[in-house]
């Protein structure tokens, strides 16, 4: 799965992945997908199809938080998706969970980002671990998204993570 990554237990990021990853992605058990992307995952009908399908068979409930993004895909995502992003997030009883866009890089490392600048981490270790999944293709519009995002609008449940 392109950009996999595991950011807490049960807790993964990626890329839209494609049907050679499905076996992959059953032995997670994934209970939910938060899909950031202002499109549906994959265009190609009969592979969306598939993936649907996928999903379904899994019982996965798939939350699209794309759709109030910019029709520019240069633009930061919204504050509203992220702040939705992360109340699912934050709701233990959505886990195992995977966090995705089309490559794994920009949205969903902004979503990270957020989460880490929640969980207190420092701006350095924040934007290493952005960079390491952007490639060579990092967006400073991100990065000043995720420096200047006020915590204070994200509501903590009562019953949050144990790693926040």
């Amino acid at each position: 799965v392109q950009n996999f990554g595991m950011i807490e237990e049960d807790l993964y990021r990626s890329g839209q992945p494609n049907e050679l990853n499905f076996p992959f992605l059953e032995k997670l058990g994934l209970k939910t997908i938060v899909w950031l992307a202002p499109e549906e995952p994959n265009q190609r009908l009969q592979v969306f199809r598939m993936r649907l399908d996928f999903i379904d068979d899994q019982e996965i409930q798939l939350h699209h938080l794309g759709v109030v993004s910019s029709l520019n895909a240069w633009d930061p995502i919204t504050e509203e998706a992220v702040l939705e992003a992360l109340d699912l997030i934050l709701q233990t009883s959505n886990y195992p969970m995977m966090i995705m866009c089309n490559l794994g890089r920009h949205r969903t490392g902004t979503i990270v980002g957020c989460l880490r600048k929640l969980q207190r981490w420092n701006l350095t270790s924040i934007f290493e671990e952005y960079r390491r999944y952007a490639g060579p293709k990092v967006r400073l519009l991100n990065e000043q998204f995720i420096e200047l995002f006020d915590t204070d609008l994200v509501r903590v449940p009562s019953n949050k993570p144990s790693w926040l």
